[in-house]
Parts: structure tokens; sequence; C-alpha cells
């Protein structure tokens, strides 16, 4: 049985993504509920089901009180035993079944699958995001916003159906009962169900504001956090933990005050809820008895009557509880809605095709990129690498190097100029198609919390172990992987290493990053810092493998150690985004330039990189 409510959608079936989200809650919720149509009609048309029969019990629990009072308990037994058995029936066998498929719609058709649609989604539309995107946020901000909105989605469907759509069929069907007793009787109902929307309105218009401004209070403490354990090297490196208290307090006061103006308007809804409920229960109830006693009511009308109003006086608790829910995780998914609805910052072309990779010739044309400042970065830069082609690239930081290998990438749009490869602009073919024709090891080798295998083999998961090992060899890591072993017990390949490889030294990090690349072979390689982390000894071995992996690729290399790209094919000298010089190794010493300056004042084969270029970028 569970199975058939738990298949009854698929939160994981195939949909038309879009660029550009709808950026108001109910589009944004709706594009979310489409799967869920069907299922989402039948569960209100079984919450309404509930409701009425609850409410015809009540008044049927009026009718027995007149049967009771209308003869002896043989003659009652005989004109209506039957009758009685029967309600016993339904009340035993038939009503547990509605209540059942209500209750197996909402918390095994709707809340697993609904929650894990959106986060299913919503995960998938933020990972399309470029690179810049990410690097304006607290990831623990992003993460908390990606989790936290799928549960508030699912809290919002719950009580809409368990208590809105149940309290409102309550309502109406109260009315209508009363009158039919006597239309006096839903007179006073009528003016408490006034009263009452008139509070659940004022409760909507103040607790949704407050309940974002509190979720978002939550998800900036969520965000200081994981910052601070996320770098927890440099927390205990400087003996900062008494700053990082200090930093994550101030943030916890204000979701703490935030807090508390929310409780404060909970707090002046139910007490204006008692006195009103008050007012409903001696106006119906005490009509009633006005009635019975001018002989206008029977008994069963006032039993009826009292069992109604005490049923609303505790339902219209959880009803007001349940809607200030319901606006309070209305304010949580608004907050999500900040990540989770906002447009792809850099996208496909409508008519980009993946990328033809031929011979591996790059020609930047008059690339200029300020991140949308008026200085750092690139500026007018014109450069051709040929097929096969060695580039070292050295310059001051500031000087552009990492702009350039982000704009070859990708993960920014140039903002004026063109890359090309093979004669391909590079904003006209797939993102996709263009990274896995370009392979990168990082100065900051970050691995993913993972098995060493599963971070190799990130560059090619289709991978054999033969070919894994052999990377992993070439790149002087196999050895050191066959000795690590984590708290689990795994070992070797198998071993975990840690949120961003925290587990492993700089340069076992970059060794395996090394692996991964090699297990990639691209046509194209970009190095950017590839043996920073590494002792003298072990780049030694490494740049070797280097040089072995360059051959037939076309090759971009950043480096500060000179040693690296003095056997580079040319090497380009950045200065302030610009080409400063451009030649072989030998060529720029014998120019006497910045490069020969550079190489007089290296120390250790170290770029002297003191001086920044004032308001550059990399």
């Amino acid at each position: 049985m569970f199975r058939f409510f738990e298949r009854l959608v698929d939160p994981f079936e195939p949909y038309a993504q879009t660029d550009t989200p709808p950026n108001r809650l109910w589009p944004f919720l709706r594009e979310y509920m489409k799967p869920f149509r069907k299922v989402f009609v039948v569960t209100a048309m079984m919450a309404v089901i509930i409701a009425v029969i609850d409410l015809a019990l009540i008044w049927y629990v009026g009718r027995v009180v007149d049967l009771l009072a209308s003869g002896g308990p043989q003659q009652v037994w005989a004109d209506h035993g039957w009758e009685l058995l029967g309600v016993a029936f339904f009340v035993l066998f038939l009503r547990p079944v509605f209540a059942g498929a209500n209750t197996a719609l909402l918390h095994n058709a709707i809340l697993p699958n609904f929650g894990t649609l959106i986060r299913w989604r919503a995960h998938s539309h933020v990972l399309r995001q470029p690179v810049g995107w990410f690097e304006g946020d607290f990831a623990g901000r992003l993460a908390n916003r990606i989790m936290q909105t799928p549960t508030a989605a699912g809290d919002a469907i719950f009580n809409i159906f368990d208590a809105v759509a149940f309290a409102a069929t309550t309502l109406v069907g109260s009315l209508v009962m009363l009158g039919q007793a006597d239309p006096r009787l839903a007179i006073p109902l009528l003016l408490w169900a006034l009263g009452y929307a008139y509070l659940v309105r004022w409760t909507i218009r103040h607790a949704a504001p407050a309940a974002q401004k509190s979720s978002d209070a939550r998800s900036a403490v969520n965000g200081r956090v994981v910052d601070a354990y996320t770098n927890i090297h440099s927390v205990k490196l400087f003996a900062h933990d008494g700053r990082e208290l200090d930093y994550a307090r101030k943030s916890i006061e204000e979701a703490r005050t935030a807090f508390l103006k929310e409780m404060r308007i909970i707090t002046r809804m139910d007490i204006s809820l008692t006195m009103l409920n008050g007012a409903m229960i001696v106006g119906v109830i005490g009509w009633a008895v006005l009635l019975w006693y001018q002989g206008q009511a029977s008994v069963g009308v006032v039993a009826a009557a009292s069992a109604l109003v005490m049923r609303l006086n505790n339902l219209t608790y959880w009803i007001m509880w349940a809607t200030t829910q319901l606006f309070q995780s209305f304010g949580i998914i608004k907050e999500g809605m900040e990540t989770i609805a906002q447009p792809i910052a850099l996208v496909d072309a409508d008519d980009a095709k993946p990328l033809a990779l031929t011979h591996g010739q790059i020609d930047l044309k008059g690339v200029t990129h300020h991140y949308g400042r008026d200085r750092g970065g690139l500026q007018d830069v014109t450069l051709t690498i040929r097929p096969g082609e060695k580039i070292g690239v050295v310059g001051r930081s500031g000087a552009g190097k990492s702009t350039l290998v982000k704009l070859l990438l990708r993960f920014y749009d140039v903002e004026g100029g063109r890359i090309e490869i093979d004669g391909q602009d590079i904003a006209r073919v797939t993102q996709d198609s263009l990274r896995r024709n370009v392979g990168m090891v990082q100065q900051d080798s970050s691995l993913l919390h993972r098995s060493v295998r599963e971070n190799i083999t990130y560059g090619r998961p289709d991978a054999t172990e033969d070919q894994i090992a052999t990377a992993a060899k070439r790149a002087e890591a196999h050895d050191f992987i066959l000795t690590l072993q984590d708290k689990e017990g795994r070992t070797g390949y198998d071993a975990q290493v840690g949120e961003r490889g925290v587990k492993l030294s700089g340069g076992q990090r970059q060794r395996i990053g090394l692996a991964r690349v090699i297990l990639k072979d691209a046509p194209i390689l970009v190095l950017d810092e590839a043996t920073s982390a590494l002792d003298s000894e072990v780049e030694a071995a490494i740049l070797e493998t280097l040089y072995g992996v360059m051959e037939g690729k076309t090759v971009i290399a950043i480096a500060h150690r000179l040693s690296t790209i003095a056997r580079m094919d040319r090497i380009l000298v950045l200065d302030a985004g610009r080409i400063a010089e451009l030649g072989t190794h030998d060529e720029l010493l014998a120019k006497g330039g910045l490069y020969a300056r550079f190489w007089a004042r290296q120390s250790g084969g170290f770029i002297d990189t003191d001086y920044v270029e004032t308001g550059a970028a990399e």
C-alpha cells in the first residue's frame, strides 16, 4: 500500500529547465506543483470528505440525544437499532478508509516527493550558475536555502490541505448545520467567523514579513558558522576562536531579535483568539439554551450546538497555528527564492553547438574584461596560441593571469573582444563541451569530500583501475595513496580525503589533482601554479611527467616559479592587464625588460610579487 502512494509522483522525472524562474511566490511554487496536480485534487477532495464526516458525526450526536429522549430503551432500539448499527459500521470501517487515504496522500505521496522534487530541481538550477555567482555568497547560506526551502514548501502544502481546506469545510458546514437547526444560531457563528477572518488577515500581514526576516537572519547565522568551520585552519592558526564567536554572536543576536518580534505577533494573536472564541461559546451555546428554554429547540440541538462550538474552539487554535506556520513557510520560501529563483547569469547561446576541436589553436582578439569595474582584469589582449604550442604566463599579482584562464574556460563572458578555439567563438559553443576539452591543474587543488578514487576519476568517470593507478603513478601520487586510511578504516584509493581534501597535505592534494587531469587527457591543458605546493625533489620528478603530458597538447602554464616555464615555446608577460612582453625565455632575457628583471630578482625560483597593481583583479 505504501509503495502505491509513494510512487504516484516521480520527483526525478525529466522536466523543461528554465534560465529565468518565476520571481513571485505563487508562480514559483506552481512550477513545482505541476507533477502533483492530480494528487492535489484528490487530496483536497479527501480533506473535504473528512471534514464533512466529522461534522455529520457531531450532528448525529444531537440526533442520538433526541432519539434517547423520544422513548424507552426497547422502543428506541426497535425503531432505530439498524440505523445505529449502520452508523457504527461506518465509523468503525468506512471512516478509517477515507482518513487513511487522506493521510497516505499527505504523508506518503506529497510530503516526501514534493520536497525532494524542489530540492533536486533547485540544486540542478544552482549548479548551472557560473563560478562568479558562487563567489559572491557564503556556500553555507546557499546550501541552507537549498535545504530549507523544500521543507518549508512541503509544510505549506501540508497546512493548506490539512488545515485550510479542512477549516473552510468545517466552517461552512457548521453554518449550514446550525442554520438548519435554527437559522438564528448561525448569527453568532457568522459574527465570530468575520472576527476570525479579520484576525487571520492581521496575523498574515504581520507574520509573513516577520517570518521572512527571521529566516534571513537564521541563514546569515548559518553562513557565518559554516564560514568559520570551512576555514577552521585559519581560525586556529591565528588563535581567533574568540573573534569568530563575536562575529557569530552579532548574527545570532540579530536572529534572536527577529524571532522575538515574530513571537510577539503570535502571542497577540493567541490572546485575541481566546477572547474571540469565548464570545463564540457564550453566543452560540447561550442562544441555543435560550431557544430550548423558550421551547423552540430540542435538547439534541443544544447538545449538537455545544459539541460544535467546543470543537471549533479547539480547532481554531490549531487552524491559526497552521495558518501562521503556513505564512512562516511562505517567508522561508521567499528567502530561498533569493537563491533558487535567480536567473542563470551565464547561459549557452540559443544556437550553441558542441565545440569541434580539430587542432587546438586559441585566438584572443582584443579581449577586455574588468569584472564590471573600470580597471583590473585584462585590457585589449590579442594573442594567438598555435596548435600544440606551450605558452608560459607570468606577471605580478593582479596582472590578469587568472582572468585569462577564467575567460578561456568561460567562467565569465568577455566584456569586449572574443576568444576563439579552432575558429569557433567560445561564446557560441556549449559550456560543457568547451570544458570537456580543457584540463586544468590549479594552485589550490580543492578536492571533493569523497574517496581518492572518486576524486581522480572526476576527470574520466569510466576509467579502469589500471588507468587510475597509471595516472596516479605519473603524478607521483600512487605510493602515498596506498598508505592512506580514514577514520572508517577505508584504505588506499577508497580512503575519504575530507572536505576540500583537508586530510591531505597541499602537495598530496596537488598530485591527486594532477592525476585527475592526466586521466582526463584533454587536448588543451591549463596549469595554474601546478607545482607550487611541491617540494623540489617531487617537483623535479613531476615536471618531467608534465612535459610528457604536454606532448601534442596546447598548453597555457601560469607560474611564479620561473623554472617551471623556462622550457616553454613562448612566455607571455602580463602587466596591468596588458601584454608587456612575448617571446622565448632566451629572447626575453636578452631583451632586458620586465621578464629579465623577474628572473634577476627571483628567489628560489619565484617571481618577486610584492608589487600589486592597485585595484587590479586576478
